[in-house]
């Protein structure tokens, strides 16, 4: 029987949401489009919108020592 996949209301660590199986929605495919952007950012939204794990995100994917955990690509985890 599969695990019913949880919320990650709150959490801002990347590897925790992937490695205790919650939901997930996966925004690399934005990461072309802000490279492309100047070099300073500000993200704007509202309070538990995701902002500090988005970030956390980027900083995984840019790790060389995750780059196989995004390789298989996040439907899998980690």
């Amino acid at each position: 029987m599969e695990a019913i996949k949880g919320i990650p209301y709150g959490m801002s660590n990347f590897t925790d949401v992937m490695e205790q199986n919650c939901y997930y929605v996966d925004k690399t495919m934005y990461l072309p489009l802000l490279e492309d952007q100047a070099h300073y950012l500000i993200f704007t939204r509202p309070r538990r919108f995701g902002k500090s794990l988005f970030l956390d995100m980027i900083r995984s994917y840019y790790d060389l020592s995750r780059k196989n955990d995004f390789r298989r690509g996040l439907a899998s985890g980690p």
